[in-house]
């Protein structure tokens, strides 16, 4: 019954596939179908070096090595870092019960670690059954992170791995950070009570964002949420920044393939596909995009990219791109007409965005070429590559009481410029400070924030 509750909403096939940073990309570093037996991490005993069981991972015994991945991730990470630093002794979350659903990568450690450093107690659990560093994990669970994730999980280690987080004797969340909205949705649906003592939700993707706003519309949203997806910080580092490396990353690693004179379509221009396009034009292919947002396809224009309908092209395109958020992006009669030897992938929230499922019949036969890489073999031969199965909480934590009602926020201007100002050190940047006199000209305070709330920064 529970799974039907949630039959709406991205199951495991549906679950991202190429990731959203470098780090969740090369998962195959050490913790791809590594040495361990078949065995699941459910019906495996493990402690960690305190003694404590309250997780589960793949492989506890790999905490060194993760622990060294944690460590380079550091040295990118300057922004989480020197928050780090500054709050450390503050404890600005003490008393905060974080339950989180991220990817699980070396990167989001950076993240679980600084919240734990600011006061916070974590449980926590993957979005994704396949981006899992298995390494990563038991580095955390070392550390005396509750984590309840690895690498290749069933549909129905998902759902228990969510609902170990969420219940355990002792301890209730006041605080969901949440990659996708699955776990939201867990809690609201199965533990009401519990949601209704959920003092802020934090969502960081399109797809969990909607579904925010959809509750809210309905009046049923009874906690305050902050949308990070939109903020600027967010869309441009993570979507189009990260999205621009990563892709390119994703690719490389899974098919080998030289990308110039290779004709793909893009669909979708959002940042996500502005960061694709740009990559993949930059290494030589041609590129074309979708899309059904005017603004967004005149900036496809402008930048130099054909913007076409995928019935268009699909015949002699190599290689399709989806970063829309959306359903059914690319349908069965549009992978029937894909020539022999095309790709195609998904950047966006979930395989939803490919109809995976239509390809599930007799007369297709599926092989397995490397984790995540599937042939998919029709009944004349042909072959289709699916790459396809694969400080926020301060903010409402301690926001006095009546602060924040029961709805969807945008992240704050202010707060957008500051997650940007602990980035610029890295850089060695020095950002020029207004006199009196220009700040009065201006009408602005000299410490910010710079920009109104309707600015929108330019794509590049």
């Amino acid at each position: 019954i529970e799974k039907q509750e949630f039959s709406r909403f991205p199951t495991k096939t549906g679950r991202r596939s190429l990731s959203r940073s470098i780090s969740q990309s090369s998962t195959d570093s050490y913790s791809s179908d590594s040495s361990d037996d078949e065995t699941s991490p459910r019906d495996k005993s493990q402690l960690n070096s305190k003694g404590s069981s309250d997780f589960c991972v793949k492989n506890i015994k790999q905490a060194e090595f993760g622990r060294r991945e944690i460590e380079i991730a550091e040295q990118d990470m300057s922004a989480l870092v020197s928050l780090r630093k500054r709050a450390h002794s503050e404890k600005p979350l003490a008393g905060a019960k974080i339950v989180g659903c991220t990817h699980i990568t070396a990167q989001t450690a950076v993240l679980i670690e600084t919240l734990v450093a600011l006061g916070a107690q974590c449980r926590w659990t993957a979005c994704n059954i396949y981006s899992t560093q298995n390494e990563v994990a038991a580095a955390l669970a070392e550390r005396g992170v509750s984590v309840f994730a690895w690498k290749g999980e069933s549909e129905d280690d998902f759902w228990w791995c969510i609902d170990r987080c969420v219940t355990t004797e002792g301890w209730q969340p006041n605080m969901i950070l949440d990659d996708g909205g699955d776990l939201t949705h867990w809690v609201y649906k199965k533990y009401s009570s519990v949601f209704k003592k959920i003092r802020g939700i934090v969502e960081e993707s399109v797809t969990g964002v909607h579904r925010l706003y959809q509750l809210s519309k309905a009046g049923k949203l009874c906690v305050p949420a902050m949308n990070v997806n939109d903020s600027v910080t967010k869309q441009k580092f993570d979507n189009l920044y990260c999205c621009r490396e990563s892709i390119l990353d994703g690719l490389k690693r899974t098919t080998d393939v030289m990308f110039g004179g290779k004709q793909v379509v893009v669909c979708g221009y959002g940042e996500v596909g502005k960061g694709c396009s740009a990559a993949l034009k930059a290494l030589g292919a041609i590129v074309y995009v979708t899309e059904i947002d005017p603004i967004c396809g005149l900036q496809a224009c402008m930048d130099g990219f054909k913007v076409v309908k995928l019935n268009e092209v699909i015949r002699h395109v190599d290689v399709v791109i989806t970063c829309t958020g959306n359903k059914n992006v690319v349908n069965r009669d549009q992978l029937d007409r894909m020539k022999n030897g095309s790709m195609v992938c998904n950047m966006g929230h979930s395989n939803t965005e490919i109809d995976v499922a239509s390809l599930r019949t007799p007369e297709l036969t599926w092989e397995r070429v490397r984790p995540q890489v599937d042939h998919v073999i029709w009944p004349d031969g042909k072959r289709v590559i699916l790459l396809a199965e694969v400080l926020l909480n301060c903010k409402l934590y301690n926001a006095p009481e009546g602060r924040y009602k029961q709805d969807v926020y945008l992240l704050p201007k202010k707060m957008d410029e500051y997650v940007a100002s602990l980035h610029l050190a890295t850089f060695d940047a020095h950002l020029t400070e207004l006199t009196d006199e220009q700040a009065k000209y201006l009408g602005l305070n000299k410490n910010g924030p710079f920009k109104p709330n309707y600015y929108r920064y330019t794509s590049r």
